[in-house]
């Protein structure tokens, strides 16, 4: 008799039973994106108290224009491995570094730069003043008298004036009209803002804000620049 082979085994089909998922509730969603928030502020915290800036990051307020209050500056130990520090090397004074803000109207026609300390106003020549003059136009009236209004509303005892031309023509004319009219916007202001004292210089072609090889940069560099103290300081 031949030997009878044992009957073979059908595949067995694998099948996955997929586990039920259960939808989100509103609570769990807000839950979820609660940690991510909370994970990026100890982040922040981590990083500031690492590098000693010593400032504190501003709290979830619902004021969003609440000014945070700034800590002590976070004590570093120099000896401490992690810093990495060369042979002889040693930590400097910390410091928190002044923050710039500059503001520019669509036009550039005016230019607002704002520091922790000054706010420095930079109008160009050609809404102030007409071609090579020094007599203002109609429009500087009311734009001196917004610059004069924030001279007001920060308190500011020290003003300066200073006037700028591009490089063209010979550099002392250029000296003497950015002068003159720097003497225009300061008469217009003594009026407006009384008991301070005034520093009025023209640079002429000095101190370029941009490039003066196309006229859209000299068109910046002729202005008139008007700046002060924040908060009543003596000066800038």
């Amino acid at each position: 008799m031949k030997p009878t082979r044992p009957p073979r085994e059908l595949p067995r089909s694998r099948t996955r039973t997929q586990p039920q998922t259960q939808p989100q509730t509103q609570t769990q969603a807000r839950s979820h994106r609660f940690r991510v928030h909370v994970l990026a502020a100890t982040v922040a915290l981590g990083a500031t108290a690492f590098w000693g800036t010593g400032i504190a990051p501003a709290a979830a307020d619902d004021n969003p224009t609440a000014v945070p209050e700034a800590s002590p500056p976070v004590k570093v130990d120099q000896n401490a491995p992690g810093l990495m520090l060369g042979d002889g090397a040693t930590l400097g004074d910390i410091r928190v570094l002044d923050i710039k803000s500059v503001v520019e109207d669509m036009g550039g026609d005016e230019r607002r730069e704002d520091t922790n300390a000054s706010v420095k106003f930079a109008l160009q020549a050609e809404v102030l003043f007409g071609k090579d003059s020094a007599k203002l136009s109609g429009e500087a009236n009311s734009r001196i008298a917004a610059i004069a209004e924030e001279i007001k509303k920060q308190d500011a005892t020290r003003i300066r004036v200073f006037g700028f031309t591009d490089n063209l023509g010979s550099a002392a004319h250029g000296d003497v009209l950015s002068k003159q009219r720097a003497d225009a916007v300061q008469a217009v202001l003594s009026t407006q803002v009384p008991n301070v004292t005034f520093e009025i210089r023209g640079y002429g072609e000095q101190y370029p804000i941009s490039d003066n090889s196309t006229e859209e940069g000299r068109k910046k560099n002729r202005r008139v620049e008007v700046s002060f103290p924040r908060g009543g300081g003596a000066g800038n």
